[in-house]
């Protein structure tokens, strides 16, 4: 088969690797019990009120879904105080994601990101053929002042994702005044708030959507994959301007967001009892996390998401294999570049205990470098 056939990018394109599966390390080490905090997902379960949505709508899926969502951008619009022209759906943020770069990328445009970040905004670049610029952080915070110094002439989109992932810091009103104040207004400014509900939490968290009325270039990223437990389905919206929610629509496929999950979305919207409940659950979570790491003196990032970033002072990559034997799946920080660190997302108190437990017993065998 001739190399020819292929895109040009995907001859050195190094595709997202995601965390194994629970039934795949059950599988592989014969374990009957399994904690998975690798991925972020909502251990404490789906919203009950999606699941009810859900089981409604499942006697339609022989009828295709609507393709503008009109339903739950209404209801969205509401929520947000934001008209539905000023949102897009999709199927998770990942495509959300993929719609943006679709978008606005060609060839050869820039992409400045933080480094570490999420890695879908450099693969989606990179398949595009786009030059991703990250910039690494800085006394493990985000360096705003180095994203902004990588803004050059080629730069089309600057990504803020807040809370951070891996890392989990937010950004401040200081830090979007200082971004808005000294990126050109002809760069689309992407603020990623997959964790919005968990960092909201923090009276410092500034109300992205405010910027929205002030600079037309604004895109603000939000998912019910995390605090409603929606992962499984993938929804996530954008809220933007007119102009671009519009060219957003060329790009993304009609039928896009399934019957089910738009079902799913608009009984999750109604649940504000389950988002509460996840959001004390998991700040019960980090609460242990915290008490463990500072007992054991490992360094860590404090969290305003649902998950943490601890140095555990030895090779991340040993680590990540030794928990999974033991029944417990992190992300190794390595993945990063960042070799001593884990992420750890919350879990249920079992769930936690669990990865406590298991992390005393490596530290026993290892000791510390």
């Amino acid at each position: 088969m001739k190399k020819e056939l292929f895109r040009k990018e995907l001859a050195g394109f190094q595709s997202y690797v995601p965390g194994k599966s629970a039934e795949e390390v059950q599988e592989e080490y014969g374990l009957t019990e399994i904690a998975k905090l690798a991925s972020n997902e909502n251990q404490f379960g789906p919203s009950p009120k999606a699941v009810e949505a859900v089981c409604k709508a499942a006697s339609e899926i022989n009828y295709y879904p609507d393709p503008f969502a009109f339903e739950l951008r209404k209801a969205l619009g509401v929520k947000l105080n934001v008209k539905p022209e000023n949102i897009v759906v999709g199927s998770g943020g990942e495509e959300m994601i993929s719609i943006i770069a679709h978008t606005f990328l060609n060839a050869g445009d820039e992409v400045v990101m933080a480094d570490p970040t999420f890695g879908i905004y450099q693969t989606t670049a990179l398949l595009l053929g786009a030059k991703p610029v990250p910039v690494p952080y800085k006394n493990c915070r985000c360096d705003i002042n180095g994203m902004v110094n990588a803004v050059t002439d080629k730069t089309k989109l600057f990504y803020l994702c807040s809370p951070n992932n891996p890392t989990g810091d937010i950004l401040t009103d200081e830090d979007l005044d200082y971004v808005f104040s000294h990126v050109p207004e002809d760069v689309v400014i992407i603020i990623d708030e997959a964790y919005y509900e968990f960092a909201k939490e923090n009276p410092a968290y500034p109300d992205s959507l405010k910027r929205l009325e002030k600079r037309e270039n604004v895109v603000v990223l939000r998912t019910f994959s995390k605090v409603c437990g929606l992962a499984g389905v993938r929804v996530g919206y954008v809220i933007t301007s007119p102009v671009i929610a519009g060219e957003m629509g060329k790009v993304k496929q009609t039928f896009n967001v399934n019957r089910l999950a738009q079902a799913a979305a608009l009984g999750a919207l109604q649940d504000e009892e389950h988002i509460q409940k996840t959001v004390a659950g998991n700040a019960r979570s980090l609460d242990m996390l915290y008490e463990f790491f500072t007992e054991m003196q490992y360094e860590y990032i404090p969290s305003n998401a649902n998950f943490v970033f601890v140095n555990v002072h030895l090779d991340s990559a040993l680590i990540f294999e030794e928990l999974q034997k033991r029944g417990v799946i992190v992300r190794p920080g390595c993945a990063w570049g960042w070799k001593t660190w884990l992420r750890v997302s919350t879990g249920t108190e079992e769930q936690t205990q669990m990865f406590i437990r298991r992390m005393r017993e490596i530290a026993g065998t290892y000791g510390r470098e």
